[in-house]
């Protein structure tokens, strides 16, 4: 048998919370591409079909985005927590770069992904659908 010292129960919880996690970013990327063709078919065919499935997706992406940063910033915490000596040698390199992907690719995200689910209707269709290209870039 292994023993379960302090190390281990932490790779382990850190493996959990990286599986979990990821789910959900993989889904958010294929699904916003999903989605931009969605948009886009509806937009050059007019066919009310692809207005639907772009709704009926764009809930379960926005349900995957929210769950995606939720269990990113508790991966995050797991960083400082589990593996402070780690943290405390790497933070001058990692520190910047997490707050750099949050401060472009988050809020960008976030901003673009407000008006692709709250802009029907007050957004034009084609800033609507470039909202929508955005997220999926």
């Amino acid at each position: 048998m292994f023993e379960l010292d302090t190390l281990t129960l932490s790779r382990a919880q850190f493996a959990l919370a990286v599986s979990f996690h990821i789910l959900f970013p993989t889904l958010t990327i294929g699904l916003a591409s999903f989605l931009a063709v969605l948009e886009g078919l509806w937009l050059y065919t007019k066919e009310d079909v692809y207005l639907r499935l772009y709704r009926f997706w764009s809930k379960i992406f926005a349900l995957s985005f929210g769950m995606g940063v939720v269990s990113g910033v508790v991966m995050s915490f797991l960083f400082g927590t589990n593996f402070s000596e780690f943290s405390r040698a790497a933070g001058n390199v990692l520190g910047p770069l997490l707050s750099f992907e949050v401060l472009t690719a988050f809020f960008l995200e976030a901003g673009f992904l407000g008006i692709m689910l709250f802009g029907w209707g007050r957004v034009s269709r084609g800033m609507h659908f470039t909202a929508t290209l955005c997220v999926a870039v």
